[in-house]
Parts: C-alpha cells; sequence; structure tokens
C-alpha cells in the first residue's frame, strides 16, 4: 500500500505540475527557490542545473525523486523534466514556460517479489502559465490545449511488456487551472481546475495466457474545486504528524456525464460490461476532525453480459450515492461519525425480472433505499500513526467507543412496500454485562411498514415463501408492531429503557 499510494501521488503531481509552480514568487530566482523548497518538503530529493541571464532563468536535467518504501531497495519513482524557464516579463509577472513532455519513471525492486520498471510520458501541448501579484499572495494561471498521459515503457525483471500486453492512455483536452495561493505559518492554497473531456484507454493482457482485459471509458464536463492548508516542513509520509501540524483540506470534483466500455475474459469467466451516466460528483475532505467523502452519480445505466449467464444484466438508476464520515485522532472528547447510501428509482430489465417473477405478480415500479446514519465516537488511538496501528492490531484492543447512534432517515420502497424509520441511541460503555459483551443502549426506533401483508401474500402465491413461514412472519409482526390507521399499515416502536429492558410498543419482550 505505500507503494501505490506514493505512485499515485507522483502521477497526480507530474499530471499538475502548474500547481507545483503556485508556489513561486515574483523573480524568477525566487520563483525556482520557492519550487525547490516545495518539492523537498514533498519528500523529493531533487537534483538540476541552473542558468541565469538577466531576469530568466532555465532550470534544465531537473530530476526528483522519492522512495516508494519505507524499506530501502523497494523501489523509486522519478519524475523528469528536460528543462524549465522562468522569465520575469517586467509587468510584475512571470512567465513559466513549461516544457511539452515529462517523464515519470518508477523502479520497483521488492525484497521478495518481480522486478518492475516502468515509464509514463506526460505530454503537454502549447502550455501557457504565468505568476501574478504580491510575494506571499499570489494567483498564478495555466492552460493547455490538450494533455496525454501514457504509459511509455513496462518491464518485468528485465522482460520488455510490449503495449499490447499492457497499455494505459489517458487524454485530456482544453485544460485550465487557477491557483490562489498565500504563505504564513502554513500554506494556503485555493484552487480550480476544469477540463473539457477525457478519455482513456486500459489494457492488459496475461502473457501466460490467463486472460484480459480492455477498458474504455470517457469524462465531459471536468470541474475540480479544491482548498486547503499545508504544513510548510513536515513528512508527508507521516499523515499522522501532517494533521498535527495543520494540514487541512477538502475538495470537490464534479463531471457533467460519463461512459465506459469493459470486455474482459480469464478462466472464471468472461464477458462484456458497459455503462452511462449524466455526471456526479466526488467530495472529499481530510483535516483534525476527521476524513469524509461523498459520492454521487445521475441517470446511470448499466449493462453486462456473461458468457456463462444465461441472460443479459441491465439497471438503471436515478442517482446512486454514498456518504462516509469517520475520526482519525485520538480524543477524549466525542466526536461525529456518519455513513449514508442512496438509490433512488432503481430499476432492472424485465428479463432480470422474469428470473423471479415470470408471471408478473411483483410490481415493478422504481425502488427506493435511503439510509442516513450518524453518530458520536471516543476515538482511542491515532489511525494514521503507523507505530499506534501496529500496537492495535498485535493486540486486538478496541479502537474506540460508541457512545451514541442516530438514525436520521430509513427509506426502502419497493415491490409494493414501503418501510420508513427513524430514531437514536445512547451507549453505556461502563455497562458491557447487560447485552452481551456490547455496551448498554438506551433509546428507541419508530417503524412504519406499508403493504407488508399484501408482499407476503404475494410472495406465497409465487411458492417463494412456504405459508409455514409467512404464518411464522405475521406471528414477529403482531409481536413487534400494532396496525396502524390506513389499511395493510403496522407501526411499531422499539425502545430500550435504563434498566436494559427492551420494550415493542410498550410491552416488555426482554
Amino acid at each position: 500500500m505505500p507503494r501505490i499510494s506514493l505512485l499515485i501521488r507522483s502521477s497526480a503531481i507530474a499530471l499538475c505540475l502548474p500547481a507545483s509552480a503556485a508556489f513561486a514568487d515574483l523573480t524568477s530566482a525566487d520563483v525556482w527557490s520557492d519550487w525547490k523548497s516545495y518539492m523537498t518538503s514533498a519528500g523529493y530529493d531533487l537534483t538540476a542545473s541552473e542558468a541565469t541571464n538577466g531576469g530568466t532563468l532555465t532550470v534544465t536535467n531537473l530530476n526528483m525523486a522519492m522512495e516508494l518504501g519505507e524499506d530501502v531497495g523497494e523501489g523509486t519513482a522519478r519524475i523528469v523534466m528536460p528543462d524549465i524557464t522562468f522569465v520575469e516579463q517586467g509587468d510584475g509577472s512571470v512567465s513559466i514556460e513549461l516544457p511539452t513532455q515529462t517523464s515519470i519513471v518508477v523502479n520497483m525492486t521488492p525484497p521478495n517479489g518481480e522486478k518492475v520498471d516502468l515509464t509514463i510520458r506526460f505530454d503537454q501541448t502549447d502550455p501557457v502559465m504565468s505568476a501574478a501579484g504580491d510575494p506571499g499572495d499570489l494567483t498564478y494561471t495555466y492552460a493547455s490545449a490538450s494533455a496525454v498521459m501514457a504509459m511509455d515503457g513496462l518491464t518485468v525483471n528485465g522482460l520488455p511488456i510490449p503495449q499490447d500486453i499492457a497499455k494505459f492512455d489517458l487524454k485530456m483536452s482544453n485544460m485550465a487551472y487557477v491557483v490562489q495561493t498565500t504563505v504564513g505559518t502554513l500554506r494556503t492554497i485555493q484552487q480550480d481546475i476544469t477540463v473539457d473531456a477525457m478519455d482513456y484507454d486500459i489494457a492488459f493482457t496475461d502473457p501466460e495466457g490467463e486472460g484480459s482485459f480492455k477498458l474504455l471509458g470517457a469524462m465531459t464536463g471536468i470541474a475540480m474545486d479544491a482548498s486547503g492548508d499545508l504544513p510548510l516542513d513536515s513528512d508527508p509520509q507521516d499523515m499522522n504528524a501532517m494533521l498535527n501540524a495543520g494540514l487541512d483540506f477538502d475538495g470537490t470534483f464534479t463531471s457533467t456525464g460519463g461512459n465506459y466500455e469493459l470486455t474482459f475474459n480469464g478462466p472464471d469467466g468472461s464477458g462484456t460490461a458497459n455503462s452511462t451516466s449524466e455526471g456526479g460528483e466526488f467530495g472529499f475532505a481530510m483535516s483534525m476532525a476527521g476524513l469524509s467523502y461523498d459520492v454521487l452519480q445521475r441517470n446511470v445505466d448499466f449493462n453486462m453480459l456473461i458468457t456463462e449467464f444465461p441472460l443479459p444484466l441491465s439497471i438503471s438508476a436515478a442517482e446512486i450515492g454514498t456518504s462516509f464520515l469517520m475520526p482519525v485522532q485520538k480524543s477524549a472528547e466525542d466526536q461525529p461519525f456518519g455513513l449514508g447510501v442512496s438509490l433512488s428509482d432503481f430499476t432492472m430489465s424485465d428479463m432480470i425480472w422474469g428470473l423471479f417473477d415470470p408471471t408478473g405478480q411483483l410490481p415493478r415500479d422504481p425502488a427506493t433505499l435511503i439510509v442516513d446514519l450518524s453518530g458520536q465516537a471516543k476515538v482511542l488511538f491515532n489511525f494514521l500513526d503507523p507505530s499506534q496501528a501496529a500496537i492495535l492490531e498485535t493486540t486486538g484492543a478496541a479502537p474506540g467507543e460508541l457512545n451514541a447512534l442516530t438514525l436520521n432517515k430509513l427509506e426502502l420502497n419497493a415491490v409494493g412496500a414501503q418501510l420508513t424509520g427513524a430514531g437514536e441511541f445512547t451507549f453505556d460503555n461502563s455497562d458491557v454485562v447487560t447485552f452481551d459483551g456490547m455496551p448498554r443502549p438506551e433509546g428507541g426506533i419508530d417503524l412504519k411498514l406499508v403493504g407488508g401483508n399484501g408482499l407476503l401474500d404475494k410472495l406465497v402465491g409465487m411458492g417463494l415463501v412456504p405459508q409455514d413461514q409467512a404464518m411464522g412472519a405475521r406471528m414477529m409482526m403482531g409481536l413487534f408492531a400494532v396496525p396502524g390507521e390506513a389499511p395493510d399499515t403496522l407501526n411499531s416502536r422499539i425502545e430500550v429503557n435504563n434498566e436494559g429492558h427492551v420494550l415493542a410498543n410498550g410491552q416488555r419482550i426482554r
């Protein structure tokens, strides 16, 4: 995992090289000096040749290297740029002339396993970049008609792998980048990126004939807004230390549409898949308050055909999303956490329905599932501290204490029935006896089921549920629920009191 994360970061830095220059000053020498300072603080060993002629500073043979693992000899990643020229314009701005081609060279030499050497080429067409503003408060703009990121060479144990075996191509059109940065006790950055369109082509074939896959896709209307505070001097491989030093960032990635086509085959099967969507968004944030992400796709259509399965699979949804919030820092105080899942207007093809409902007895209206959970927990370990994570793994100690859990919303609407609910509980961690090792809860949840008996009747009629099991299910519903005012409606309130008693609609059941 350390090698993978560092490789991704190395590739991202090369892709966003204009952002790196956002830490320049208004003279060519100071621009280059700050570039070196930033890259060094990011964990790179930097070498280059410099030449100055008046207000122009030319940097050649720029090489930025980073270790890929904690153990010496596991490998390195290097960003190689032939030249960069910083030119003072005489009007208070600096032009930064970037090379049209940059290389990322990755050499992985694990103690056990295959030696891998990989080269990724990053090409820009007509890149234009400039900096303006005051020292310590600068705005940088960048534009390029197109940019291509492609695998340019791969060897495994010294044997070259041709492109018809392994391929990675990523093409972007009309990139634009604006960065505002200020430097104080922390480096504060606000950046906006837009890309008109992005196409990708990824393929791999097992040289031993065990299988292959090919992925072709595209995205349109890409935009990313991000901001954050970065420590000026800390170890980028120690995320826990960076958080303690003030790391705080968040960003949102959006697109207006996307599609992909996948073909695959192997010992376990073969097939094709394709998907289209009308865009979506991905939000990500990290700070002392915790780690969070939020993913959403709109108007998704997905189709799959597997040779070992007799029917094509087709599904669609108006929205598919998930969200997550997790504290990562040890604290004596409670910290918030959360989890959300949303699936709206979900439909399946009639062929899929026909597998278990050939006579069409079940309503086939679009289905919806919404789950929204939040709570409070006390974190007992710094999850991003490797030494504390190792202690947690070896001792099996509890990573934290659950103190409160709230079901903000539950909604399941499918096959003619609807289940809704909401409630909240607190937990007494000093009592793990009443509920057999689990902290004792106190609180309640309200549930409502509409159409449950009607659905059960249909399932019995279809032969999917035996009559005796249906009778048992009705007895359970009678124990935990009471009839509502509307037909085929059941209401239930499940409570746990401060004595550990469990009650259903006021009747003690435990």
